[in-house]
């Protein structure tokens, strides 16, 4: 007689498959990594991950989904602890790259593999944009400030794809022999700010002559 599944027992199987497929996706990639394998390393038939997955895709996009959560509460409460602009975007900087450094196989599903980010998984989709508008949403509170004077859209992207840029660098080994992460990621930020500020300077001074 099959032994009933509690709804603990679903809970801790879907709980331990994620935990190896993001490891397993992180290290291999989508095409790298099959139900099958998924199955073995669980100890369980192949049939069984698909009692509680669609498919491979199902599984991807629900673990992404995760990590972006996950990565969105981290900006979230890193935003809520800065006295100001300039102090809520180091904050979220800082909370950028610890959460990268901390957890480098949820990081790399969200940002390394190739699947589409739209209304096929409705909770990827929206997680992701959460995450999304805390990173650009530092760069519109400092415009407001008058801290900086550019397009805080682009400036904003920038940020993060210098952010993200950082992350690669390090997990690479590329910086073993250059500056720590931390010094090389507050002299861009303060930077990118400098040079935003300058800008409404030259601006100015244009305008007056």
């Amino acid at each position: 007689m099959p032994r009933y599944l509690t709804e603990k027992d679903i809970a801790d199987f879907r709980a331990e498959l994620c935990r190896i497929a993001t490891e397993r996706f992180a290290r291999f990639g989508y095409e790298g990594v099959t139900m099958r394998q998924l199955a073995e390393a669980l100890g369980c038939s192949p049939k069984t991950p698909y009692r509680y997955f669609k498919d491979k895709a199902d599984i991807l996009a629900t673990l992404r989904a995760q990590a972006f959560s996950r990565f969105a509460d981290t900006l979230e409460n890193a935003a809520a602890k800065g006295a100001g602009p300039l102090e809520r975007a180091r904050q979220v900087s800082e909370a950028y790259l610890r959460f990268a450094f901390e957890n480098p196989h949820a990081y790399r599903i969200m940002f390394e593999i190739d699947q589409p980010i739209d209304g096929s998984h409705a909770d990827l989709a929206r997680e992701a944009a959460r995450a999304r508008s805390y990173i650009t949403r530092q760069a519109e509170e400092l415009a407001a400030a008058g801290v900086i004077a550019v397009d805080p859209n682009l400036f904003g992207w920038s940020l993060w794809a210098a952010s993200h840029g950082l992350v690669m660098l390090a997990q690479a080994g590329m910086l073993e022999h250059g500056p720590d992460y931390r010094t090389l990621s507050a002299f861009h930020g303060a930077l990118m700010v400098r040079g935003a500020a300058d800008l409404s300077k030259s601006t100015v001074k244009a305008k007056k002559a």
